[in-house]
């Protein structure tokens, strides 16, 4: 009897799950909420929103490894799927980032006559790129180095070396954005001083952003790493996190060389 209840092919049939919906009703609650408070009322719907869906991701994201690691329904087959998935929101981010950069460069190749028809506007005055800029790049390049560092010693069964190459991944990002911080707070411009900032505050704070998330994502696998988690053939949550690790390097150099070096103002060129 029990052997004709056992499952008979490679695929996960997802249990009922309430998270899919109360996420997406914590996020539009925020939105919303952000929204509200950017016009002055109150702060309150963002927060209740925001701790919802901060819960949501924890609580889902458990499940998903409890799936994975001790229920063993994450079978080869699921992984390929999960991989795919993974390349798919990669590519979804890609273009998110494509939209800031049109924007920029949309605004620096073709200067209007409200900037003195000059990139960047008159009066604005740029980080230089030689300074933090390229501290942080640095940073984060070393970042995507000790990830690596981290996924290869899985890989060759040492541990040791995967939770040390995973736990100075998080401190690089961590410290990455501690410096963006340091360098916002020293800016010479405002969000709403004209194109130049506006495009700037996007591109590079979004990039912020997908750090801090990345740095939490790698801390998630240095907490199961240390648990004992993840195996030479089974650590797609390691990988997509080394994946989306290497994604925002990416995108950094981009944003090195096109808004802080190629963005620049005479006075640093």
């Amino acid at each position: 009897m029990a052997d004709s209840h056992a499952k008979q092919h490679d695929y996960h049939l997802v249990d009922p799950s309430p998270w899919p919906a109360l996420a997406s009703i914590a996020a539009f609650a925020a939105a919303i909420g952000a929204v509200m408070w950017m016009h002055d009322k109150g702060f309150a719907v963002f927060v209740i929103g925001f701790v919802v869906l901060l819960y949501t991701a924890f609580a889902w994201w458990r499940d998903v490894v409890k799936e994975g690691e001790h229920e063993g329904h994450h079978t080869p087959v699921v992984q390929l799927g999960l991989r795919y998935g993974m390349i798919m929101f990669i590519a979804s981010e890609v273009m998110f980032f494509v939209a800031w950069f049109w924007a920029y460069f949309n605004a620096g190749l073709f200067p209007t006559e409200v900037g003195g028809g000059v990139w960047p506007p008159e009066g604005i005055l740029t980080f230089n790129p030689w300074h933090i800029p390229l501290l942080n790049t640095v940073i984060l390049l070393l970042s995507g180095t000790t990830v690596t560092w981290a996924h290869h010693a899985l890989q060759h069964g040492d541990r040791k070396g995967l939770v040390q190459g995973l736990l100075l991944t998080v401190i690089l990002g961590a410290c990455f954005t501690a410096v963006q911080i340091y360098e916002y707070s020293h800016a010479q411009f405002g969000f709403t001083d004209g194109i130049y900032p506006s495009t700037f505050y996007m591109a590079t704070g979004f990039h912020g952003a997908h750090v801090f998330i990345g740095t939490v994502f790698l801390l998630v696998c240095l907490l199961r790493a240390i648990k004992g988690h993840f195996t030479p053939t089974h650590h797609f949550g390691l990988e997509a996190a080394a994946w989306y690790w290497h994604f925002v390097d990416v995108v950094w150099l981009f944003l090195f060389f096109a808004v802080y070096w190629w963005g620049a103002g005479p006075e640093w060129t």
